[in-house]
């Protein structure tokens, strides 16, 4: 099974913006889907983006406009590009298919 490993996040204030990367450890050619999750302390982990293998992404209500979800096949990588980032998108990112474990993630704190 082809699993993640994400990378990209730190500490941005209000307004900033951040880009972070989910680098599998094989090839996402044949994977359809994939997902960005993220979990807040004290929240349930919630959806925040998926993107297809054709590039069709759709975003969770809360990021719409200011998340961006890409993938590069031959780079076997994906992205989420994050502007006009707010103190609630404060969490742990994730990145994962359906069929991947879920891996350690990377911090995104949002502060002044």
């Amino acid at each position: 099974q082809v699993q993640f490993v994400e990378s990209g996040g730190g500490l941005v204030q209000p307004g900033g913006s951040l880009r972070l990367s989910c680098a599998a450890s094989g090839s996402i050619a044949s994977i359809n889907s994939m997902y960005w999750y993220r979990q807040a302390v004290g929240k349930q982990r919630e959806l925040v983006a998926g993107v297809t293998s054709s590039g069709f992404t759709n975003y969770a209500t809360s990021v719409k406009g200011r998340f961006t979800a890409s993938r590069d096949n031959a780079k076997n990588t994906m992205y989420l590009a994050m502007n006009s980032l707010k103190p609630e998108d404060t969490a742990v990112y994730y990145c994962k298919s359906a069929a991947s474990q879920w891996g350690q993630g990377t911090q995104v704190t949002v502060s002044s």
